[in-house]
């Protein structure tokens, strides 16, 4: 499924013969499809191994970040992370860089992989606090670590209120967009954020959570890893049941202005999923409608 421009088909011919002319002693491994996100077409490869391949040149960058920082950060969180192992450079079936990484059993998160939903949200919030208080290490926004999750809101303001209004023209499901864009609008008002810029993973939507005995067991795809404010990173935990979402906020004793402007960012995200997405990746629509309707519910019980 081909979910952008200029995006570079894959499959596994293709991976066969990059790991034949670079990793010729991995090449009669086992490999079979291991799913595909927005920004990467993943396999299995044997047992202890996962090769990524990025589906554009802009999507490729996220890989060097990875391999550059994940050696770092890893080893200093409780639950297990991405390790790269490989670092496969471009070649005519395949022109941009690809990476190799250590498989990692687990489940995806959902209702069939955690029973206790308020233990996994502290959990979570565990994983976040640690990544949040881990040293920077010298890095900063300008080391290729700058993604718009870890800036302001109004930065974003533009192509977020171009998102809105896509939306309210084309979107006649029942999705509240007005209401929608009013809570993100007032969170856009609040003060800048004014705490120090941290370590952020960026994207910990359940599919970038894995379980085991119901319990978080890894978190994967740093491909958004930035350095900036905070607010961003609690957002996809409107993806998770209430239990979750209220142990996290516990967890963290996150403030009004910080849960304020984290539901915003969740809602600008789920509205650009929407528009981006609509007429290419039907799931990923339903994914985003899904968190954008549990915030709606949400605010109308504060």
């Amino acid at each position: 499924m081909m979910l952008h421009e200029n995006e570079i088909p894959v499959d596994e011919a293709v991976v066969r013969s990059l790991l034949r002319i670079q990793r010729p002693d991995w090449a009669s491994l086992p490999l079979s499809p291991a799913g595909a996100g927005t920004d990467n077409t993943m396999y299995r490869l044997g047992e202890e191994l996962l090769v990524r391949l990025p589906r554009t040149a802009d999507k490729a960058r996220s890989l060097t970040k990875e391999r550059t920082w994940l050696p770092r950060l890893g080893p200093l969180l409780t639950c297990r992370t991405p390790e790269p192992v490989y670092a496969g450079t471009p070649a005519p079936e395949f022109p941009l860089p690809w990476s190799v990484y250590r498989w990692i059993d687990g489940t995806e998160v959902d209702a069939n992989a955690v029973q206790d939903w308020a233990a996994f949200g502290t959990e979570l919030a565990t994983f976040v606090h640690e990544l949040h208080h881990i040293d920077l290490m010298g890095a900063s926004r300008a080391d290729g670590l700058s993604w718009y999750r870890g800036g302001s809101l109004r930065d974003c303001e533009e192509d977020f209120s171009a998102y809105f209004a896509d939306c309210r023209t084309t979107t006649d499901d029942g999705l509240d967009v007005e209401a929608l864009e009013q809570l993100w609008r007032a969170a856009v008002r609040l003060p800048e954020p004014s705490s120090p810029h941290v370590w952020l993973h960026g994207d910990l939507r359940p599919a970038n959570l894995l379980a085991a005995k119901g319990r978080l067991h890894a978190v994967i795809d740093f491909g958004g890893l930035s350095v900036g404010f905070p607010a961003a990173e609690h957002a996809p935990v409107w993806d998770l049941p209430d239990p979750a979402r209220q142990a996290y906020w516990n967890a963290l004793n996150l403030d009004d202005l910080t849960w304020g402007q984290a539901r915003a960012w969740a809602i600008a995200v789920g509205i650009a999923g929407i528009s981006y997405y609509r007429n290419i990746w039907p799931a990923f629509v339903t994914e985003c409608r899904t968190r954008l309707e549990t915030i709606l519910a949400d605010a109308a019980t504060r």
